[in-house]
């Protein structure tokens, strides 16, 4: 109980220091200077966020629809697999390849000038870049928590909506709808929240300030304008909404924790229209998953690499983003543990769920794990930045410090949406057993808790490396040539217009994502 409850008031602390240091620095008359200016940036942020999060929704009900329908075509195992991946993209690999298919120079472009002499021009920049990249990303992150929840329903009730002879749409609305509504529900909330704190989709896609979000408001506040007022009144707004949506959808869940269940079966095959509908849509939305990741492939292997690889500045972007990455996943991993640990003692019976306050303690627990929802990363930079002016240090250690604080709150809610649900599980069954044998701590862990978790820690090891890996955050604040990771290299050289240089390192990037994602767990399985 002492580690986690130790590191959620840790936690709770540091967001406090971070909400009074903005709020020491603004003027105070926040709330009531809100100029149109500032009401156009919140109105866009909500918009965008919503409709993000409506096609999101709707497009990853559809594929995860026909994915729990159709089991047993060739490749259905990776196409899931890299459905799930979706989560560690960078996002900065997403846009790159979006551009290279859809931009001005695009493939779409070149095509359609070839065959009918028609430009599409730059609609790829602005509302609808956004869009396109926002569901990219969420649909198939959605598609995955609701296959799961598509597979968790019973076959009987399958037979029994087939003995009644029910047709596919009073099916779907009277037995799958009602299994995956709290899924669907609880990613809404978690798509919203992301979409309303984008920064790198909205930064490079949004075109013009007129399709600005708050979070890019702020960026470029800091960054460009130096006019440190109006980004603190912009990050104490912002700050104030995620935290009120962060305690309303207080059920969020990300589903990421049931991935290795055993799915049920259904035996029967589906009418012919609805079968080829369902191929159709899978198909359509494979295809369009896969080529941008298809075009970074295919534009970096023309890069010269000889010359990449000797760049220095290179070398020292890789090393500083291994680096952070690697103690940004050890630290995850061991919040993670100490606070699922703390958390299952204030909720199991055998343990002190029936202890005054103990439900107050574990709400606070739980809402420490997710802070990164209700303080994004770009504020806290903001924050950072404004302590290192108040305090002198290098401004090297406030910016490591930034983005590891940054990488590790960023992990956390989905490190403890695998590893907590694990480790009631063992002190459920194993609790009485260990202590009627007198295990000590160090022992229980050893031949309890490791066999169990060894999984889930090497998963979330991984998850929480490849997000750092790819984070494209609080070092658009602090980055410059003292610092500098493998995803600020990147988009230096797209905005320098290198695009060579940058279609190699964006494949260099892309293959360390999803190798390391790929790898490690499977590293932990075979030792399990």
């Amino acid at each position: 109980m002492i580690p986690g409850l130790g590191i959620a008031t840790a936690l709770l602390l540091f967001a406090l220091l971070l909400f009074a240091t903005l709020y020491r620095f603004s003027s105070g008359d926040t709330l009531s200077s809100i100029d149109d200016r500032i009401l156009g940036l919140l109105r866009f942020t909500l918009y965008q966020a919503t409709l993000s999060t409506l096609l999101s929704l709707f497009f990853g009900m559809i594929l995860a629809w026909s994915l729990a329908h159709q089991r047993h075509f060739r490749g259905r195992s990776l196409l899931v697999a890299l459905f799930s991946s979706s989560l560690v993209l960078p996002t900065l690999i997403v846009v790159f390849g979006l551009v290279t298919i859809l931009g001005n120079n695009g493939w779409l472009n070149h095509l359609s000038l070839t065959l009918t002499g028609h430009s599409f021009g730059s609609w790829l920049y602005g509302l609808s870049g956004i869009l396109i990249a926002h569901v990219y990303l969420n649909a198939s992150f959605a598609s995955r928590s609701l296959l799961h929840s598509f597979e968790s329903i019973p076959v009987e009730k399958y037979r029994l909506a087939k003995s009644l002879g029910f047709s596919a749409w009073q099916r779907f609305w009277l037995v799958e709808w009602v299994a995956v509504r709290s899924t669907v529900t609880s990613s809404a909330a978690t798509i919203f929240l992301l979409c309303f704190t984008s920064f790198a989709i909205v930064l490079i896609l949004g075109g013009s300030p007129s399709y600005n979000t708050l979070e890019v408001a702020i960026y470029e506040a800091v960054k460009i304008d130096f006019d440190i007022a109006f980004a603190l009144k912009l990050a104490l707004i912002q700050l104030s909404i995620s935290t009120l949506l962060v305690l309303l959808s207080s059920t969020l869940r990300t589903g990421l924790g049931n991935l290795k269940q055993e799915s049920t079966s259904v035996t029967w095959k589906e009418p012919r229209y609805t079968t080829l509908l369902q191929y159709g849509i899978i198909s359509l939305l494979a295809a369009a998953f896969v080529l941008p990741l298809l075009a970074v492939i295919a534009d970096g292997i023309g890069a010269d690499y000889s010359s990449i690889l000797t760049q220095p500045l290179f070398i020292r972007s890789l090393i500083t983003s291994l680096i952070i990455a690697t103690v940004s996943a050890i630290l995850t991993v061991l919040f993670a543990l100490m606070l699922s640990d703390a958390r299952r003692t204030f909720q199991l019976p055998e343990r002190m769920s029936r202890t005054k306050g103990s439900k107050l303690l574990g709400l606070l627990v739980a809402f420490s794990g997710n802070l990164y929802l209700a303080v994004p990363s770009l504020i806290m930079g903001v924050g950072f930045f404004l302590l290192s002016q108040q305090f002198e240090a290098p401004l090297l250690l406030w910016a490591i410090g930034a983005v590891l604080s940054a990488n590790v709150l960023m992990s956390l809610p989905f490190a403890l949406s695998v590893i907590a649900p694990a480790m009631q599980k063992t002190a459920r069954r194993y609790d009485r057993l260990s202590l009627s044998l007198g295990l000590t701590p160090l022992a229980r862990w050893r031949y309890v808790e490791l066999p169990y978790l060894s999984a889930s820690i090497g998963y979330i090891f991984a998850l929480s490396f490849a997000l750092s890996l790819g984070d494209l955050g609080v070092i658009a604040l602090f980055g410059s040539d003292e610092i500098t990771t493998l995803p600020w290299y990147l988009y230096q050289l797209m905005g320098s217009y290198r695009t060579t240089d940058a279609a190699g390192v964006a494949l260099i990037l892309m293959l360390l994502v999803l190798g390391i994602f790929g790898g490690i767990p499977r590293f932990f399985n075979k030792r399990t």
